[in-house]
């Protein structure tokens, strides 16, 4: 039988903020030495939910960076939450930043699913018999693991999939748009596939897509790949010239997005590229990494990746390519708009984790040792 369950509130220290931190857990400003312009993490131009509005609305994952910040919204918007989860990381957690009120709040409406995506009977008993309205899914990655989800569900009001702008082909054309082509052959082609098959079975269905997503709890070596050098003072290794440019967008913006196609006619059946309002060079991003969490302008160092055998080590967390789309559908149809700027972004995430001693993987300098040794030698 499925087993679902209030997630009781769990004693958790209380975390009271850095100095410099740009903004609390919710988005609330306080003094930094960083100049910038007020944002606060408030739904701004997201649905205004009534009591009669509420659903009842099943999140798939949840519990490690998208969905602790969108499934916060969707309990303040008044909507009753589930999360489906293997049960492995706590349900929920009390965040830097977040008063004990708003946690027990938070916490103590939260319900818990336990069970494997994979296990596809199971996924078809439990929630055909809770009958959710709206699905969120975070975590999907093939399409075979959404079948049973709509099998289950079919008086569901809205499928919502967190998709990525990594299924694009490869252009020089850029920014990349909602139109364009895409790649069968992606390591993403079975987010591809899934939103075809929600295309094709007829359901009301929304994807997002992603360019590279930042910000606090952030599993992706994205931002703390820099934080590590940048706090032992290291050079940062970048491959070839360094103005390759990308796009990165705030985990908190991308959860508002998500908040806004929910309920919303104009995204019925629609795709939407989420990240932040610029684009940036790889050396820019260096250097915006290091503004925001207070460190000197770093040393930067070029090399050709083709000089070097790094075996199976990633030695750059970004694609080497131009990589980058366009948000202009989201901004005109949904009337989203980021909230976030890239330095002060950085400084959100600085300040509410790494810079608390708080990160996903201990530095590997291993990579960037080989780049540099071979650098001295060459100036040698």
């Amino acid at each position: 039988m499925a087993r679902l369950a209030a997630v009781q509130q769990q004693t958790q220290p209380s975390f009271s903020l850095l100095p410099s931190s740009l903004s609390d857990f919710n988005g609330t400003r306080l003094h930094s030495q960083v100049q910038c312009k007020r944002r606060v993490w408030q739904t701004k131009g997201a649905l205004q939910v009534s009591a009669s509005s509420s659903k009842n609305i099943l999140i798939m994952g949840g519990t490690r960076f998208i969905g602790v910040f969108l499934s916060r919204l969707l309990v303040k918007e008044g909507h009753q939450v589930t999360l489906f989860t293997r049960g492995k990381a706590p349900i929920t957690q009390q965040l830097p930043g977040e008063s004990d009120q708003d946690y027990a709040d938070f916490s103590s409406k939260i319900l818990h699913l336990k069970g494997d995506r994979k296990d596809f009977e199971f996924v078809k008993t439990s929630l055909a018999a809770k009958g959710f309205d709206v699905v969120y899914d975070i975590n999907g990655r093939e399409a075979v693991e959404v079948e049973p989800i709509l099998d289950a569900l079919p008086k569901l009001e809205q499928f919502i999939y967190c998709s990525s702008a990594g299924v694009y082909l490869k252009s020089d054309l850029l920014p990349h748009s909602e139109k364009d082509a895409v790649d069968p052959k992606s390591r993403h082609k079975g987010k591809l596939e899934t939103e075809s098959l929600l295309e094709s079975r007829g359901v009301n269905w929304t994807s997002i897509r992603p360019v590279y997503i930042y910000g606090p709890l952030n599993y992706n070596p994205v931002e703390e790949w820099f934080f590590h050098r940048l706090k032992a003072g290291r050079p940062i290794p970048i491959p070839n010239s360094g103005i390759q440019m990308t796009q990165l967008g705030h985990v908190k913006d991308l959860a508002k997005a998500f908040i806004q196609v929910l309920g919303n006619e104009k995204a019925s059946q629609q795709v939407f590229n989420i990240s932040g309002e610029k684009y940036v060079t790889f050396d820019g991003l260096a250097k915006a990494c290091a503004k925001a969490a207070g460190f000197p302008e770093p040393e930067i160092v070029h090399y050709n990746p083709k000089d070097f055998d790094f075996g199976k080590k990633k030695a750059f967390p970004f694609r080497d390519q131009h990589f980058f789309a366009s948000i202009d559908k989201a901004k005109h149809v949904l009337g989203w708009e980021p909230e976030f700027d890239l330095v002060e972004g950085l400084a959100d995430s600085y300040n509410l984790d790494f810079g608390r001693g708080t990160y996903r993987k201990e530095a590997d300098f291993f990579t960037d040792d080989l780049i540099l040794g071979k650098k001295l030698v060459l100036q040698a």
